[in-house]
């Protein structure tokens, strides 16, 4: 089971010194990807549902991924996740290849669609129809990254007699959420499935997908489906052991508070043996 690390990108990790320190010593002490979540926007005052207060710093993933990648030479870069309602799909396209070429072919491009009313209202993008439009953004991705020629007409997004370049070397799909549509875009469109929670969350999440499966077809090109676990809380042997006997590729953790930076490095070395289960 491969060992990851999310979060890093934001509060007292979000300085460029604190993130070349920590970059440098994930990487030496065999972390095999490195994640990070996006919020343009949070709602002020705060609201119950918002993960942040809007005071806390957190940096744009795809800008903060481009300075971990000149800082490192094997860790792979995920964002967990991108809100693709948010984004315009050409220019993330874009974006996407970009990094992969910049960084080597490492890049694990995480995406959801998305749950902060405010934040899409102050985007400009509307809360209802997110789950088409994220499954639209995707497939026109997808043209631009692999289509020998280029087209895509949906209702969001169009274009014919167009083409992007540089190509990406690959670029890998995680899906995040929590839902049935989730669920299927994760295996319809999908690499990945990026799940958090106790060992109990992912199992759900893995009959979820085990439904979705017997509705969606998964189209040969994308693989087995990969699954990603991302615990909320510090985790021990024995809990990753119960991860692990789920059938989960890859365990990110999540060193919370993120209040010192020295309490993050300490977090990354309790929790490198993890990589070893």
């Amino acid at each position: 089971m491969e060992l990851g690390v999310s979060g890093l990108s934001a509060k007292a990790a979000h300085p460029p010194e604190v993130t070349a320190r920590l970059a440098a010593l994930a990487e030496d002490l065999g972390y095999g990807s490195w994640w990070v979540g996006e919020h343009v926007v949070l709602p002020s005052p705060r609201t119950p549902d918002s993960p942040m207060d809007p005071r806390d710093p957190i940096l744009d993933p795809l800008v903060h991924l481009a300075f971990v990648a000149a800082l490192t030479s094997r860790i792979r870069l995920g964002t967990s996740i991108v809100i693709l309602p948010q984004r315009n799909p050409v220019v993330l396209a874009k974006q996407v290849a970009s990094l992969d070429v910049l960084s080597g072919g490492r890049l694990e491009l995480g995406v959801a669609a998305g749950y902060l009313e405010p934040e899409m209202t102050a985007i400009g993008v509307p809360m209802a129809g997110r789950g088409g439009r994220t499954d639209e953004y995707l497939d026109a991705m997808t043209a631009l990254w692999f289509d020998e020629a280029p087209r895509f007409h949906g209702e969001h997004v169009a274009f014919d007699h167009v083409d992007a370049h540089p190509r990406p070397r690959q670029v890998r799909v995680h899906v995040g959420g929590r839902s049935p549509a989730a669920y299927r875009r994760a295996v319809s469109r999908g690499h990945g499935f990026y799940g958090n929670g106790t060992p109990e969350d992912i199992a759900g999440d893995l009959a979820g997908l085990r439904r979705a499966a017997e509705q969606v077809e998964r189209p040969a090109r994308l693989g087995r489906l990969e699954i990603t676990a991302m615990p909320l809380t510090p985790v021990d042997a024995a809990t990753a052991d119960g991860y692990a006997e789920l059938g989960v590729d890859r365990l990110v953790v999540y060193p919370l508070p993120f209040e010192d930076p020295d309490d993050i490095a300490r977090f990354l070395e309790q929790h490198a043996p993890l990589g070893r289960v």
